[in-house]
């Protein structure tokens, strides 16, 4: 009784109310409903309470559980709410929602001058969300959204004292809402006198994929002080596969101070495919090799931009067999300890013969699944040769490498394989679905969807899907991949299988089962209860299912505690190989998810694992105890999506589609806006201890992670080894 005393005279600090007391109760109620995807009575309670914190919050909880029946509410709080703080989650959480019924009424809010600033610009993101979430529909008021944000964003630019945030929101509103002009009118603040708004401005183009703009994304490039505004103007040009940049392009790839701009730049010659930029980089590459040989780490740091270098020049030399890319080539494999994509990937494609050979003497004691891994995916580009003899021998490889490659490997040795469309892969896919391993399973699956229609493979879909049914208990990739395939090539075969799928336990598989079949019929369309009949909420966890995969895991501690995190400032200190960083976690927005990360920690759960994606400029991730991006804990968390920003140094979950989350997470090497409001955002790191996670490469290690958080008395530290 003690504890639950203490307990319920816990602090929260929500957004806009500073150390404003919400009842533990309420707390452990909304933080149930949000994790069971839950709205019913009691949350529509909190909604109508007369304290505006439970309103905000339980807000927000309608936003995250994504049921369209809490949308008057949600309507009625962002129209008419006392409360400015109330209005903003509720804004924030109907663009959560994405429907279509909600978009008058963003639209409103949106246009109204008299509106707070802060609330227009939660409306025009949200109407972006709304906007790019229902592309396929057709209706006179999306399009009224659509052109309210450019309306919008086009009053504001003519404004002299302007609301960055709306500007900002806007321009990634414009991108995602595809509106027509959009370019036109992001193309005001190429020229912001706000570094920020400018990149942004570039990132919307290249993502708006227009090129009407190229000779100001030019002058970016060369003159603007902003790192990230450049290496955006890089990429857009890149895109825009604009030639008459290739020389500037090749200045900043090799010159600039700027790891992120260089990077961009480097991708930017890999699509114009400039020989004589090419030329350039690969001096650079070579200068940059001399680095790399000296380093004292196992991963070098130059590694990461050699890589994308790689890449370049072998698009650039396509079977150019050009020596000096060759000699490039061999050393940097020579380097590595293990045969990494990108270089088997350039190899084949610059020398596919010479490539060809290397291997088949290589693939006799080579019994690592990270090379074999690697190999196949430079084989698969052999599929792209216009002689046949390359695609007669990598085919001949790829048959042995089915048979004995590791069984990490057999996906991406599946994926070239069935890239060569040879007339046996479907019946090689159709094995594939009786393997023992769920990610090869789940590979043939998708793999299977790009052919044509067959009865053999409905009909041995149809037996993989229940057969992952019956053993598939720590991940549900190959049920998902299975139900994809079957909704594409047989859609009675789907609607059969829907009954057993409905059954299941996991709430992610009925779930997709339910969107599939609204794909396809109009049947669920006109019942408006049928979601709840189908579907329903995420169930809790129950033994005699034997997977906790789709399920509430947590318990009422386990909601206590992490509600009693939110005053404690937790913090996490990640020791890897090449220095330590800390990340500050934010309980305060993501509660759950900040809970389950500790407890991985304390488990120990990512000591010892390799980071096993790193893209410069982008994000680096961790947390697969697999270590080939599929892994996971076991379980699956829900999202917290909250308003906090993917600026640099943001650590978010990865996720394979909503709710999917579980130990796999990111920080960004940059400002990440499309990632706002898609992925749970759950800490950050600073500025100076970026400098440590700019420098790791794929493949360096975790060491530890200590979890430090601010008790009642002094600090109370757990040491994870």
């Amino acid at each position: 009784m003690k504890k639950a005393s203490i307990l319920l005279l816990i602090i929260f600090t929500l957004t806009g109310f500073a150390q404003v007391r919400i009842p533990v109760n309420v707390m452990f109620e909304i933080l149930r409903c949000e994790d069971e995807r839950r709205f019913d009575a009691t949350l529509e309670k909190f909604m109508r309470s007369s304290k505006p914190e439970i309103r905000s919050r339980a807000a927000l909880a309608a936003g995250r559980i994504g049921n369209e029946k809490s949308l008057p509410i949600l309507i009625r709080l962002a129209e008419r709410d006392e409360s400015e703080e109330v209005r903003a989650n509720a804004i924030f959480a109907i663009g959560e929602i994405e429907s279509v019924k909600a978009a008058e009424a963003i639209r409103k809010i949106l246009l109204d001058e008299n509106q707070p600033q802060r609330l227009r610009a939660l409306a025009i993101e949200a109407a972006g969300k709304i906007a790019a979430a229902n592309t396929k529909t057709n209706s006179d008021a999306l399009q009224k959204l659509r052109e309210s944000i450019l309306d919008a964003l086009e009053n504001e630019a003519r404004k002299k004292a302007q609301s960055r945030t709306l500007i900002l929101k806007g321009i990634t509103a414009a991108f995602r809402s595809q509106a027509d002009d959009a370019d036109s009118v992001v193309a005001f603040f190429l020229t912001h006198l706000d570094p920020r708004i400018r990149a942004d401005a570039a990132n919307a183009i290249a993502r708006l994929k227009s090129k009407n703009y190229n000779e100001a994304l030019r002058a970016m490039l060369l003159t603007d002080p902003d790192p990230i505004a450049r290496a955006n103007a890089a990429r857009t040009l890149g895109n825009a596969q604009d030639k008459d940049s290739a020389s500037i392009l090749s200045e900043s790839a090799v010159s600039d101070d700027d790891l992120r701009v260089r990077v961009s730049a480097i991708r930017a010659i890999a699509s114009i495919k400039d020989k004589d930029a090419a030329k350039e980089l690969l001096i650079h590459a070579t200068e940059l090799l001399k680095n790399f040989k000296k380093s004292p780490f196992r991963n070098p740091v130059e590694k990461n931009e050699l890589l994308e270098i790689t890449t370049a020049l072998g698009v650039s030399f396509a079977q150019s067999y050009d020596e000096k890319t060759l000699e490039f080539l061999r050393s940097f494999r020579s380097l590595n300890q293990n045969l990494e994509p990108e270089i088997e990937s350039a190899y084949a494609t610059v020398a596919p013969n010479e490539y060809l050979e290397t291997i088949k003497k290589e693939l006799r004691n080579e019994q690592n699944w990270r090379s074999i891994n690697a190999i196949a995916k430079g084989l698969e580009k052999l599929a792209e040769s216009q002689d046949a003899k390359p695609k007669v021998d990598a085919v001949s490889i790829l048959r042995t490498l089915l048979n004995k490659a590791p069984v990490k490997a057999q996906p991406a040795v599946l994926s070239a394989f069935s890239a060569f469309k040879t007339k046996d892969a479907e019946d090689i896919l159709r094995a594939c679905l009786d393997s023992n391993d769920i990610f090869v399973r789940a590979t043939a699956a998708d793999l299977l969807a790009q052919f044509p229609p067959d009865e053999a493979t409905s009909k041995a879909l149809t037996r993989a899907f229940l057969k992952s049914m019956q053993i598939d208990t720590d991940y549900d990739d190959a049920q998902i991949a299975i139900l994809n395939a079957l909704a594409k090539l047989d859609k009675g075969a789907f609607l059969q299988v829907s009954t057993k799928a409905f059954s299941s336990p996991n709430y992610l598989v009925r779930k997709l089962t339910f969107n599939l079949i609204n794909e396809i019929s109009e049947d669920f369309k006109r019942d408006e209860s049928a979601f709840d009949k189908f579907v329903g909420t995420v169930r809790p966890y129950d033994s005699r299912n034997r997977t906790k995969l789709g399920q509430v895991i947590n318990t009422k501690n386990d909601y206590l505690r992490a509600i009693s995190r939110i005053t404690r400032k937790p913090k996490a200190m990640v020791t890897t190989e090449k220095g330590k960083f800390t990340i500050k976690l934010t309980p305060e927005n993501a509660p759950l998810t900040v809970d389950n990360f500790i407890k991985l920690a304390s488990m120990g759960f990512f000591n010892g694992l390799e980071i096993h994606r790193v893209v410069p400029n982008f994000v680096i991730q961790d947390g697969d105890p697999r270590g080939d991006s599929n892994g996971g804990p076991g379980w699956q968390i829900r999202c917290e999506i909250n308003m906090l920003e993917y600026d640099r140094g943001a650590v978010g979950m990865a996720l394979s589609g909503k709710d999917t989350g579980g130990s796999q997470w990111f920080i960004t090497h940059s400002p990440q806006p499309h990632l706002d409001g898609g992925y749970t955002v759950f800490g950050y790191v600073n500025e100076e201890d970026m400098k440590v996670v700019d420098s790791i490469v794929r493949g360096d290690r975790i060491l530890k992670i200590e979890i430090i958080e601010t008790a009642t008395k002094g600090i109370k530290r757990q040491n994870l080894k």
